[in-house]
């Protein structure tokens, strides 16, 4: 199962893609990350961090913070969440 708001509408969403977004965006939902910190809590490499959150960034879902150490959080565009 996925995060709701892993479905992206601009690109063609394959399932290594959503299985990335959705390890993003399940810790942004707990709590605000830079890319270093995203990179090593999912155990992804930084280059598909910063590809990942670029494409969901376009879309609205989530948005930096900071200076030259960008914070990442979600925003309220997309999908609520189903309890």
């Amino acid at each position: 199962m996925f995060h709701p708001n892993a479905y992206l509408k601009k690109v063609h969403n394959v399932r290594c893609g959503l299985k990335a977004r959705t390890k993003l965006l399940l810790l942004l939902d707990v709590k605000f990350c830079s890319t270093s910190e995203l990179s090593s809590r999912t155990a992804l490499s930084y280059d598909v961090v910063m590809y990942h959150l670029r494409l969901l960034c376009r879309e609205g879902i989530v948005e930096h913070k900071g200076g030259r150490r960008y914070i990442w959080l979600p925003t309220d565009v997309g999908q609520a969440r189903l309890a």
